[in-house]
């Protein structure tokens, strides 16, 4: 049967498959050949005998009236001429009385040796290749869109047929013996057309076939590296082709196969997995010896100290190689315990040799969790005896950030400056109204959580306290003082006093009148007479009034004039609201004199630094 789906995709079409085996077989167009030998006519084949050799012609009595004359050129160069008596077999091109085709000049018939041996061998051919049989023959020549293979006649093979994946130079092949499958064959146009490639499949569906009943999960079986990719190789059994992972090349790490195998290597490989459906075959390499991940436990315990040689460095940690086939990972938090690190980079580098603790082990996932910072000493355990509560360090501000300031002590070791500890008397809404990045600073230190790793400083506990004896002897009830108004609210209005310290002039303590809008009577910076009414140290706030400084001059006028006005009573001390936006708080709510203990404003767990 002809292979028509095949015959459809080869590279050239019969018109010029015939056009070219016209060339190969040098002769013109061959549609007019006869092919019998039944009667003396042009292009009749017919056996005569060597009459002698003249000049560049041999004359040959074919038994006709006239001699007939072969040219010495149908003999290839150092090829003897036959003797007179010699029997040929020639094909009559031209005869003197008919068609008047005879050469005037020496009146004889015109043969062809050449061509009677071509159309023989045709013929020859016909009588014992069909389509479908297996012939040999040797390639001859390289022509447009393939090889001729000589196998008695040139007969056509398609460049895409020379081989299962198409060769470079199919000029490689001329010269060398090679079987082929007969595709198709053209008796009118007088070509066959062969396919080497159609036997290879052929063969190697058969083997396929056999070797897929034979292979068996778990045996060791050689082969013959026949490609190698990124991903892997491909080797072959013996008529399939097997995919060798890059993952079951080793134990150990390897970046690109080519490191292992090579092209046309014999390995001997184990067979993991058989897909018979789809034929596939996954084959393994390193499966030949016991995996290191099996006695991994006992050799690297947890806490055991290990020297390993850093073979990867990414983003978030380095690989090191423990032994051949066991790599453990270092994360990027494990290399320090106090510096800050972008990038591993920056502590090691590949190739180099190190010491890590195991951490953890994952026997499943083949992963070891190491650590580089633990082969040191933590200097957070011995951070109560280095920073005790009371002393001063220094240290450089870090980070702000909207609750504080994060102070260096030393590297890796910060400590927290909270925003209400910075000022005594200052109301503070974010640090950098009192510090700077970069900027140098002695601090008291408060408080220290080894177990969490925080250390509190504070700033205004560098100086005494000023509610403990300097407010309250400065400002007493009943005292006229002047201050711009730095804040207005829906409760009442904060006056300036000094150093940031400030007063709360009640809303009820405006005017005499009903007050709905402060904004109506003061405006922010306005300097503003108030009168003191009340200096609370433990609650840290000073209540004013601005009516009261009236009262006090209308008094005056009357008692100039002998009169004595009537006023409310004095406002109630709890009626002294106070606080930062709420209506009943206090205005400052600080430590007790004396105390190095945080606000009760102050959250009893501070924000993590942000990263």
């Amino acid at each position: 049967m002809v292979n028509r789906n095949l015959i459809r995709g080869l590279d050239l079409t019969e018109e010029e498959w015939q056009s070219e085996l016209n060339s190969a077989l040098e002769g013109g167009a061959q549609e007019d050949i006869a092919w019998t030998t039944q009667q003396m006519d042009l292009n009749q084949i017919v056996e005569g005998r060597v009459l002698r050799v003249e000049g560049d012609v041999v004359l040959v009595d074919v038994g006709y009236k006239s001699e007939g004359i072969i040219f010495r050129n149908e003999w290839e160069e150092g090829e003897l001429l036959p003797e007179p008596g010699a029997k040929v077999k020639v094909l009559i091109e031209d005869v003197e009385d008919i068609h008047g085709l005879v050469d005037d000049s020496r009146g004889m018939i015109t043969l062809s040796k050449r061509k009677a041996e071509k159309i023989e061998a045709w013929l020859k051919v016909m009588e014992t290749v069909h389509e479908g049989d297996v012939v040999t023959g040797v390639a001859t020549r390289k022509i447009k869109g393939g090889l001729l293979v000589d196998i008695g006649v040139n007969v056509f093979l398609p460049a895409s047929q020379v081989d299962v994946r198409r060769p470079a130079d199919i000029g490689d092949y001329i010269g060398r013996t090679i079987q082929c499958l007969v595709l198709k064959i053209d008796e009118a146009r007088r070509n066959i057309v062969v396919s080497r490639r159609a036997l290879i499949e052929s063969e190697r569906a058969e083997k396929k076939a056999q070797l897929l009943a034979e292979l068996e999960v778990g045996q060791r079986r050689k082969g013959v590296v026949k490609n190698i990719a990124e991903f892997g190789a491909f080797v072959d059994l013996g008529g399939i082709d097997g995919l060798l992972h890059i993952t079951d090349m080793s134990w150990g790490r390897i970046n690109h196969p080519s490191e292992m195998l090579s092209i046309d290597q014999e390995i001997e490989v184990q067979i993991l997995h058989i897909d018979h459906e789809k034929e596939k075959i996954a084959l393994g390499l390193k499966q030949r010896t016991p995996s290191p991940w099996e006695s991994v436990e006992s050799k690297y315990p947890i806490g055991a100290r290990v020297k390993g040689k850093v073979v990867n460095v990414m983003s978030y940690g380095a690989f090191v190689k423990l032994e051949e086939g066991i790599e453990g990972l270092v994360h990027i938090s494990e290399m320090s315990w106090t510096r800050r690190i972008s990038h591993p980079s920056e502590l090691v580098q590949t190739d180099d040799e190190i010491e890590v603790v195991v951490l953890g082990i994952n026997k499943e996932k083949q992963e070891i969790s190491l650590g580089i910072k633990q082969t040191q000493e933590n200097p957070w355990d011995r951070a109560s005896e280095r920073y005790p509560i009371g002393s001063v360090v220094k240290g450089t501000v870090r980070n702000l950030t909207n609750y504080g300031a994060f102070i260096e002590i030393e590297e890796g070791i910060d400590g927290l400056l909270h925003v209400s500890d910075m000022s005594w008397t200052r109301k503070i809404s974010h640090p950098n109204e009192m510090v700077e990045k970069g900027q140098e600073l002695e601090c008291r230190v408060l408080s220290v959580d080894q177990e969490r790793r925080r250390i509190a400083l504070g700033l205004k506990q560098m100086t005494e306290d000023p509610w403990a004896t300097d407010i309250p002897s400065k400002y007493q009830p009943g005292q006229i003082v002047q201050g711009p108004v730095t804040k207005i609210t829906n409760f009442g209005v904060f006056v300036g006093l000094e150093n940031g310290l400030e007063g709360l002039l009640h809303i009820s303590e405006l005017a005499d009148h009903k007050v709905e809008n402060p904004e109506e009577v003061v405006k922010v910076g306005e300097v503003i007479e108030v009168k003191v009414l009340r200096v609370d140290p433990d609650e840290r706030k000073i209540g004013l009034s601005r009516k009261r400084v009236e009262w006090a001059e209308e008094a005056e006028a009357q008692g100039a004039t002998g009169g004595r006005p009537e006023r409310p009573a004095a406002v109630d001390a709890t009626e002294l609201k106070g606080g930062v936006g709420e209506s009943s708080g206090p205005l400052f709510k600080h430590p007790a004199r004396g105390s190095s203990r945080r606000p009760e404003s102050v959250p009893a767990e501070e924000p993590a630094e942000p990263e």
